[in-house]
């Protein structure tokens, strides 16, 4: 019966529905003045948008997509996963495996089949799982397949033993790290330390090109905004109000009939399949996919992401990415010797001052507005007593 009504309680499709429309509202309006002002204006301008501050700008987004995946799992369900960088880099694979296949003889060696690192490596043949990758509709499939399926062999292994808290970290930090001192192995077919890279094109498309990158941006943006429609229909479902009943209370959960396992499985495979659309779009922009990726500490960085902007709120999740991705990029470049421990400091600073994150201040700060209005539009004790004595 708690159960029942802790499930029930949540906030159905019509609460949140003003906060879907402002961030899509809010992407729009971005993502059409950051075009304009890239093309409308000279260089020198001071409207002007610099070819370099969209492919930053649509780097951003691709965090922002990364963050809302954690969120789904994490301030919803109660997984604190430090892996989600390896969904993330495995999709940046399979998108950097196409665009090498695209380069062509166009390459150091000349080589129309194998890319640089393959001939230089004195390799005569693709390896098998580099067949088809030069299909569109192979580097799709394989976006999707490769960490959705690293994300249901682990969590039907994990979940089902009942594994959770620190212990579930743990693990997931582990499978992260054994995939990149695997990736850093030459013989595995990945480029090994240098990874994937010198990219020519994409869809046909240069990736010089000032109107590719533009395109890549508001490409990101797009699915960013899909991916945020997608993800407040799953919190705002039946489901999603199981999944977070099942992280306040996962024992109640499975004593009135709800099987937990199936459930947690079912969210860490959609947010898998996001953070690994997240790395597809990331590669291009970047122009770059290496085994760094998979360090531990990226996985780590992302969970600030969700903590600064707000566990258990999607919106929240955006904000925190793109916050701290930019105060990591304007402290590299001013201090770039002690970057981190300011990094660092900015999330002590949230976590005591904000412990519900940036999302969590805006509306504390709103509801204290309303309340200062409506005491300021009620008549004061003394006007009441005046006026009763008047009268009398």
């Amino acid at each position: 019966m708690a159960t029942s009504s802790l499930i029930s309680k949540s906030s159905g499709p019509l609460g949140k529905l003003s906060n879907l429309h402002v961030v899509i509202a809010v992407l729009l309006l971005a993502t059409t003045y950051v075009s304009i002002c890239n093309l409308m204006f000279a260089e020198g301008s001071l409207l002007h948008v610099s070819d370099y501050t969209v492919s930053l700008f649509g780097k951003y987004l691709c965090y922002a997509l990364l963050a809302l995946a954690v969120d789904l799992v994490w301030g919803y369900c109660g997984i604190l996963s430090l892996g989600h960088g390896a969904f993330f880099t495995l999709g940046g694979y399979a998108m950097g495996m196409y665009l090498m296949r695209q380069i062509g003889d166009r390459g150091v060696y000349g080589n129309p089949e194998l890319p640089d690192f393959m001939v230089f490596l004195n390799w005569t043949e693709l390896p098998w799982y580099w067949m088809g990758s030069d299909s569109v509709i192979w580097m799709v499939v394989m976006v999707f397949l490769g960490p959705g399926l690293l994300a249901y062999v682990f969590g039907m292994l994990a979940f089902r033993s009942r594994v959770s808290g620190v212990y579930l970290s743990i693990m997931t930090q582990a499978v992260t790290y054994a995939l990149m001192l695997a990736f850093f192995r030459n013989e595995m077919g990945f480029g090994g330390n240098n990874g994937l890279t010198d990219f020519k094109e994409i869809f046909g498309f240069s990736l010089q090109q000032p109107s590719t990158k533009l395109g890549l941006f508001i490409a990101t943006a797009v699915i960013l905004a899909l991916a945020y429609c997608v993800c407040h229909y799953i919190v705002n479902s039946k489901m999603g109000r199981v999944v977070t009943a099942i992280r306040d209370a996962e024992n109640r959960v499975r004593f009135v009939g709800y099987k937990p396992e199936d459930y947690k499985v079912w969210i860490y495979v959609v947010s898998a399949l996001i953070a690994g659309l997240a790395g597809a779009l990331y590669v291009p922009q970047v122009g770059i996919i290496n085994p760094g990726e998979f360090s531990p500490l990226n996985s780590i960085e992302m969970v600030i992401w969700v903590a600064v902007g707000g566990r258990n709120s999607l919106y929240g999740a955006l904000i925190g990415a793109i916050v701290v991705s930019y105060a990591k990029t304007r402290f590299t470049a001013i201090m770039p010797e002690a970057w981190l421990y300011a990094l660092g400091g900015m999330f002590v600073l949230v976590t005591l001052l904000l412990p519900k994150g940036i999302a969590g201040f805006v509306p504390s700060i709103i509801a204290k507005f309303k309340g200062d209005v409506s005491q300021n539009d009620q008549p004061n004790s003394s006007t009441k007593n005046k006026a009763g004595e008047v009268k009398s």
